[in-house]
């Protein structure tokens, strides 16, 4: 998630365990202790782009981060003696923050090392878009209360669970929304004779709403979308090309070998101004919902490797005006 999601969610969670103890210190020490994995930022300093996507929510969101750090850092705060909280709620208090960045993570679609350093298998429910405001709006609104109300206050620790109560049956719904969109999917697939070997549905941008769909068959990928109020029993779907042959002209094996596992073969090569480029179908389409012929967000120049910072960022909202934003309201509220 982004990582204003996790100080409203540390800051909660600090108040929570440790808000008796540390008054309002927990809800500032709760944001820094939430934020604690993506210290692997630090990585992109040095590293190539290709290098830093692997780094990204590698080591430092594995459970054995969590089983390694989590005791070093509460015999650190053990040693300031400024509170008196025991060591098993030092514990507790960093182990939860950073357990839960990890598995609210992997709700996304950039996928979570869990199991680093033993096996490279990223884990990504794709449930909710990295950034989506209706998630984090009651942690925040509960943050703003507890900011305001008086540390002694019997009211803080009902709003701390609040605030974590409410986006936590926000997250539920968005389980059900991925249910309910996958269960159209496979059924349309089934009915229309599509021939497919896997498939993944994410949310688009800012919501629970409109889902992003891709199937995979031998070649290629069919690409589509569906809303939760979508009358219409069919999905259209455009059709995308894997065209690995064009991947073979590379002369960048390095870093299409690290691309096609970050990819986990959701992939398609194509060509953009004479340059050979390598898309992430898992990131989405820019527009793609109301435009005719798509790019992905997420593509990365082979020819020129200097021109992929912010990578994962940079086309998320690429030619977004207000005509967009009132297509894209349009679309969410269903065909």
């Amino acid at each position: 998630m982004d990582t204003l999601t996790h100080i409203v969610l540390g800051a909660c969670i600090g108040e929570a365990i440790a808000g008796k103890q540390l008054g309002k210190k927990a809800l500032l020490l709760g944001a820094l202790a939430q934020n604690i994995p993506d210290i692997d930022f630090v990585t992109g300093f040095w590293l190539s782009t290709s290098n830093d996507l692997l780094a990204h929510r590698g080591f430092t969101h594995s459970f054995l981060f969590v089983v390694l750090f989590a005791p070093l850092l509460a015999w650190v705060s053990g040693l300031f003696k400024v509170s008196g909280m025991p060591f098993k709620r030092w514990l507790l208090f960093w182990g939860l923050q950073i357990f839960i960045h990890d598995f609210i993570d992997a709700f996304n679609a950039y996928g979570t090392g869990w199991f680093e350093p033993f096996s490279h298998y990223r884990v990504s429910f794709n449930t909710l878009f990295v950034a989506d405001p209706l998630f984090a709006i009651w942690p925040a609104i509960a943050l703003l209360v507890l900011l305001i109300l008086n540390k002694k206050s019997n009211k803080r620790k009902l709003w701390a669970f609040s605030g974590l109560g409410l986006c936590t049956l926000y997250l539920l719904v968005s389980i059900g929304c991925k249910l309910f969109i996958d269960n159209k999917v496979t059924h349309g697939l089934r009915e229309n004779k599509m021939a497919y070997n896997r498939y993944f549905t994410t949310p688009t941008p800012l919501n629970n709403l409109l889902w992003y769909i891709v199937a995979e068959n031998d070649s290629g990928y069919y690409i589509g979308y569906r809303s939760v109020f979508d009358r219409a029993g069919s999905i259209d779907y455009h059709y995308t090309y894997r065209n690995e042959s064009l991947l073979r002209q590379s002369a960048n094996k390095e870093d299409l070998d690290r691309l096609l596992r970050f990819s986990q073969g959701w992939y398609a090569a194509g060509m953009q101004h004479d340059t050979l480029v390598f898309n992430d179908l898992r990131f989405g389409e820019i527009k793609g919902w109301g435009e005719p012929n798509p790019r992905f967000v997420f593509y990365y120049y082979m020819q020129f490797p200097g021109d992929n910072k912010m990578i994962v960022q940079r086309g998320r909202f690429t030619g977004w005006d207000m005509d967009a934003v009132k297509g894209f309201i349009k679309r969410i509220r269903g065909n």
